[in-house]
């Protein structure tokens, strides 16, 4: 892929200032979003500085084309963790076309800082917006509830619109306390507040849950911030009034859910599995829902990783396991279609 004029060199200066952003960016970004706190910026920046490595940018484009006739393509961002939005802007820019970007009221620091960083170079082919209305294309990201509303008002023109996903966990048993302290940082990376993040995790029929607790002790602080606290407390309260059954270590409860994927923040949810072959076509059936599996097991399903990699995606690992560049491919032919 020839890639369009100084984008690689916009994608080394957002390495370096992704690599140094002062502590009052930092801080103002908290102050517009508590749950962005100091180390999970510095976890997540680190983690796209990594990713912007010329290398991986080669890997992750060399098979698609640059568009010589440009589309107008908006980028309705989601907030839930520092940065999300930014590989939709560098997949929109990538592919030649003009991004317009609808920040998320919970990442608005910290999204213009990077676009500030690209424009820089790029000559401002990168613009906040308000309001989507002169888009050629919609990328929309959030829940079930927003991509109705999204499949409403975007449905006539091309879009990419993504809906509720989680992550789930397999484990066999065998697992090391440094694998199983792993799955904490999949658990526990931004509070949980990510797609990536486990929510639920499969377990055999009598598993004893006492290696996993002191495995992920490390992981106790996470109580200290107030508004997981305070998630803590009320779905505590919850289960104690109702009188529900659940595990608890101080921090995060444990509690079996046959059908849920998604639990409350602060839950964690498990189920118990017989064979790995009936396991497999349960997730199988519920791919839509899930974003990654996690797992030490070779199940051989889509998105699967290992135990503490769910908050390290490649550039090519798309969410919804839809191929973004893909889709922004194809825009310039369906544009000229719709021109002629």
């Amino acid at each position: 892929m020839i890639l369009p004029p100084k984008y690689s060199e916009a994608c080394t200066s957002l390495s370096v200032a992704l690599n140094t952003i002062p502590e009052s960016v930092m801080d103002l970004a908290k102050q517009h979003n508590p749950w962005f706190d100091q180390d999970n910026i510095a976890a997540a920046a680190s983690a796209w500085s990594e990713q912007l490595r010329l290398e991986n940018q080669s890997k992750w484009l060399e098979k698609y084309t640059v568009s010589d006739n440009p589309s107008k393509v908006a980028i309705i961002m989601a907030g839930n963790i520092p940065f999300v939005g930014l590989h939709d802007v560098l997949s929109v820019i990538a592919s030649g076309h003009h991004a317009l970007c609808k920040l998320s009221s919970s990442d608005t620091v910290l999204m213009n800082y990077c676009i500030d960083s690209l424009n820089s170079v790029l000559e401002n082919s990168i613009e906040i917006i308000d309001r989507v209305k002169e888009a050629d294309a919609v990328i929309a990201s959030g829940n079930n509830n927003s991509a109705r509303v999204f499949e409403t008002y975007f449905g006539k023109r091309p879009n990419l619109i993504r809906r509720n996903r989680t992550s789930v966990a397999v484990l066999s048993g065998l697992e090391t306390k440094e694998q199983l302290s792993r799955l904490g940082s999949d658990i526990f990376s931004y509070f949980g507040l990510g797609c990536r993040n486990i929510s639920k995790v499969y377990v055999p029929l009598g598993y004893d849950f006492k290696n996993f607790f002191e495995a992920i002790f490390s992981f106790g602080n996470v109580i200290n911030h107030h508004k997981y606290a305070n998630n803590y407390d009320y779905n505590k309260a919850i289960y104690l009034m109702g009188q529900e059954k659940f595990l608890d270590n101080n921090f995060l409860m444990l509690r079996r859910d046959e059908k849920s994927l998604n639990s409350p923040l602060s839950v964690l949810f498990y189920d118990y599995y017989i064979t790995n072959g009936e396991l497999k076509q349960n997730l199988l059936s519920l791919d839509q829902e899930i974003q990654c599996v996690a797992s030490e097991i070779p199940l051989d399903l889509p998105r699967q990783v290992g135990l503490g990699e769910t908050q390290k995606p490649r550039l090519w690992d798309y969410p919804d396991g839809i191929d973004t560049m893909q889709f922004l491919n194809t825009l310039s032919f369906t544009k000229m279609n719709h021109t002629q």
